[in-house]
């Protein structure tokens, strides 16, 4: 079967339906209108004689051979993508806009000092910073490059390391004065903690080849770091904490940490990004600003 340049407009379109969720997202995502958008589902439908989508008022959901020719019309979109991109790169300075998504805390840590560094090195690349502690979808929001404690398995996206970041427990002068300091991971069974709800509940530490695990319980928990870190601060029970955000309090005598010759989990970090964005110049910059930056920054 030949293939004409319309059908191949029909099958990016096809792509950004089904990677925004809706007829009515994809229009909006790509300049088109949703007449226009249906016009083209419709044509591909009855060009290849199947039904590619099951079609609601509120949803739309791949059918089998829809679910098979998205991955051939990613492919190609990915593509166009690519040459659009290596055409990029041939400038001599990056300009463009970076969308960045990243957890409220690391980002106003680490992530907005990173990049306002790097906007300084390449002041034509506009940058879109999105801080949220919930787990945006990269693809439908348009974002080109998430911080993320883990990368996604099969999601289909793309990640990259950034950095391997030490924790470290603390507590408030006030809360070891009136509890006691713990010298074994035994004694922390009866100390109250500040639960951290995107973590486990059992705290998993070592010293040489023992390794310890740790019930943590309190009467306070929180989805949000800096809020844990600020309760912690507060008196309010044991923390671990990132040691990019423990080092000013410490620096400052509100935390004092705790156990120092036991060892803790590690943060990894990674940025995520769509599939086949690997080829922007300026993401390539950013990606190796953030490892650079945390390098220097002395926090792994």
């Amino acid at each position: 079967m030949d293939i004409s340049f319309e059908q191949l407009k029909s099958m990016v379109v096809f792509a950004q339906v089904v990677e925004q969720g809706s007829l009515s997202a994809a229009a909006k995502h790509i300049g088109l209108s949703r007449a226009v958008v249906s016009y083209h589902i419709k044509k591909l439908e009855t060009q290849l004689g199947v039904t590619l989508l099951n079609r609601s008022t509120r949803s739309i959901k791949l059918t089998e051979p829809g679910h098979d020719y998205y991955k051939r019309c990613r492919v190609i979109a990915s593509e166009a993508e690519a040459a659009n991109q290596q055409i990029e790169n041939l400038k001599r300075e990056p300009q463009g806009t970076l969308k960045v998504t990243c957890p409220v805390n690391i980002g106003l840590q680490t992530i907005v000092p990173a990049l306002n560094e790097f906007k300084t090195r390449f002041p034509k690349i506009e940058l879109d910073l999105i801080l949220t502690d919930e787990v945006v979808n990269i693809i439908q929001e348009g974002i080109d490059l998430a911080i993320r404690g883990a990368p996604l398995p099969d999601s289909g996206l793309q990640a990259s390391k950034l950095s391997t970041l030490k924790t470290c427990l603390c507590g408030a002068p006030s809360y070891l004065k009136k509890h006691g300091r713990p010298k074994t991971p035994s004694d922390l069974d009866r100390h109250t903690w500040v639960i951290y709800k995107l973590t486990s509940g059992t705290l998993k530490m070592s010293k040489g080849s023992r390794s310890y695990d740790v019930k943590i319980q309190g009467s306070i928990s929180t989805n949000n770091a800096a809020a844990r870190t600020a309760f912690v601060e507060g008196g309010h029970g044991l923390g671990r904490i990132p040691v990019y955000d423990a080092l000013p309090k410490i620096s400052n005598g509100t935390l004092e940490t705790i156990l120092d010759d036991y060892d803790l989990p590690n943060i990894e970090i990674y940025g995520v990004f769509p599939p086949g964005a690997s080829s922007s110049k300026k993401l390539r910059l950013l990606i190796d600003h953030f490892k650079d930056f945390f390098r220097k920054a002395s926090l792994a």
